[in-house]
């Protein structure tokens, strides 16, 4: 039996990598849509070949790309324009960007969209970038394109890992403290994308489904976990002193529209709505969900901590 061809939109990302090795580990053959001036070594190194060349802006490119033969049996999208991680990317990706892929996608006949999508969305109409993924879910709908929607919680591991430094030195960064936040470590959510995109049935589609550990975590329940994992003292401090969150930031956002979102969105998950409503869809789609312990655990695990 031939291997399912999963195309993956955001495959030169952090996360993105993860999910292509989750896709190739499970036996997948990745497309990787990247844009035309985009880095393939990382990719290439991990056993992508196959190249499909489009951007989220230019629809025409894109129509193009999904269109290529053989035909794709799903495509999982994490890209994000907000974090402007590379040039070309803004908010723009995140609304019209997801449009014209979705209706690419709806061209090209793709039976399957797997997005990756933000916990909570529906309700963060104050977040641009929070709500911007709740607009592609509904587009999703409005364009009748099978799809399922993964809602992940805060990442407990990023590409630029504030934590690992500051971990060595007795210290666990807590952006919100003394708040208890829906988590999630990548590489899970890497795994559930790649079983979303080849291995689940039809019946799990036109679904949101929150995807995060079996219980929220504050900065305080993650330094106690890290203390156990480590065997010495964690203690959680916050990730930016008051100063740069009560006073900076606000002025720097006067000129900064990346800056006006995370103040946003630093005021809005600080109220402790950003936990995950319904937690057994995930565990009945995906199996036990994972323990603050044992994610902690295979981080420190994964960065040779121990």
């Amino acid at each position: 039996m031939a291997s399912k061809i999963v195309v993956v939109v955001g495959a030169t990302g952090y996360l993105g990598q993860k999910i292509v090795s989750a896709l190739i580990a499970g036996g997948a053959q990745v497309r990787a849509l990247v844009r035309p001036t985009s880095d393939r070594t990382r990719l290439e190194a991990l056993g992508v070949s196959d190249f499909a060349v489009g951007d989220m802006l230019d629809r025409d490119s894109l129509k193009t790309a999904l269109a290529q033969r053989p035909g794709a049996d799903a495509l999982v999208s994490n890209a994000a324009g907000y974090t402007r991680h590379r040039e070309g990317d803004s908010p723009k990706t995140d609304v019209e960007g997801y449009r014209n892929l979705i209706d690419a996608c709806k061209e090209a006949g793709i039976p399957r969209f797997v997005l990756i999508s933000i916990l909570e969305s529906d309700k963060a109409a104050k977040v641009p970038h929070f709500y911007h993924k709740f607009l592609a879910e509904e587009y999703l709908k409005q364009a009748k394109q099978p799809y399922i929607a993964l809602r992940a919680g805060a990442f407990l591991d990023q590409a630029r890992d504030m934590a690992l430094p500051q971990l060595k030195n007795g210290i666990y960064p807590a952006m919100f403290a003394g708040v208890s936040l829906g988590m999630v470590y990548t590489p899970d959510l890497a795994r559930y994308a790649a079983m979303a995109a080849t291995s689940l049935p039809d019946s799990a589609l036109g679904r949101s489904v929150d995807i995060g550990w079996e219980s929220p975590a504050s900065g305080a329940r993650l330094a106690e976990t890290f203390s156990r994992v480590l065997g010495r003292p964690i203690v959680a401090k916050p990730a930016f002193p008051p100063l740069v969150g009560k006073v900076m930031m606000p002025v720097m956002s006067l000129f900064n529209e990346g800056l006006r979102d995370m103040i946003a969105m630093r005021k809005w998950v600080g109220t402790g709505v950003y936990v995950s409503r319904d937690p057994s869809v995930q565990k009945e789609l995906f199996g036990e969900l994972p323990t603050v312990e044992d994610a902690v655990r295979r981080y420190c695990r994964d960065r040779a901590l121990i």
